[in-house]
């Protein structure tokens, strides 16, 4: 399925019942074009990760109309507490009255539980949660790549990693879902930012995700990327301990 709206948002499905929503954003708005993307699962309780920034509301919106009712969202999660992953979350949760914020402890700590119209619903490190057909598992990983309450949600039966800021790539034209090198392009925009935290426990937090032998890497920027997600994982932590 392809689906294109207006605002050139578009939603495709990238794994049995789970769609990539992405909004280009042109070189004329951010040198260089950017993508912003969110993830729907579609199952008997919905999800949606990464709500996109507030201004991005009705195009997130509009995009999982084409497919659910976004009223009959259960779950909003997103990787940690920063705009574009959760600022349109209250947006949400008005139009989805069985909606809950599904993030870390201490996300739910620091951050969400102030701000949310709405009391999140926690997962502890390892800790799974079934939305029907598809299988959640929250991984945390505190400082990968940035915030202590970071973490990636890990969806079981489709082997699919919501990897969030790992893997971004610059540019504003995207293929959905691409088996190419993302690495190199993800490493150019990390030397020209650098926004990763450079955490002293990087082998060992990028291991238990390449525990979970990834297929599918969904990024939250530039393409989902799809191969042997562990060997990809196991490259960027050595580039990031170098």
């Amino acid at each position: 399925m392809n689906s294109k709206q207006q605002n050139g948002t578009t939603i495709d499905e990238i794994a049995s019942g789970i769609y990539r929503i992405s909004t280009p954003v042109p070189p004329a708005a951010i040198p260089g074009g950017f993508t912003f993307n969110q993830y729907l699962i579609v199952d008997d309780e919905p999800l949606l990760h990464h709500t996109g920034l507030l201004k991005m509301f009705p195009a997130v919106r509009e995009a999982i109309a084409s497919v659910i009712a976004p009223e009959s969202l259960r779950y909003i999660s997103f990787s940690h507490y920063e705009a574009d992953e959760c600022g349109s979350l209250n947006e949400f949760l008005r139009l989805a009255p069985q909606a809950e914020p599904l993030c870390s402890r201490i996300a739910k700590m620091v951050s969400v539980d102030d701000v949310a119209l709405r009391p999140a619903h926690a997962l502890a490190d390892g800790e799974e949660l079934s939305l029907g057909t598809h299988v959640v598992r929250w991984i945390d990983t505190p400082h990968l790549p940035h915030a202590w309450e970071c973490g990636h949600l890990f969806e079981t039966t489709t082997k699919t990693l919501f990897c969030g800021d790992l893997f971004t790539q610059g540019g504003h034209e995207h293929e959905p879902l691409t088996s190419n090198d993302i690495l190199e392009s993800s490493e150019t925009m990390r030397g020209g930012l650098d926004y990763f935290s450079q955490t002293r426990q990087v082998h060992e937090l990028t291991e238990k995700l390449a525990a979970t032998s990834p297929r599918i890497l969904a990024c939250m920027h530039g393409s989902a990327w799809q191969g042997d997600g562990a060997a990809l994982l196991r490259q960027l932590a050595g580039r990031l301990a170098a």
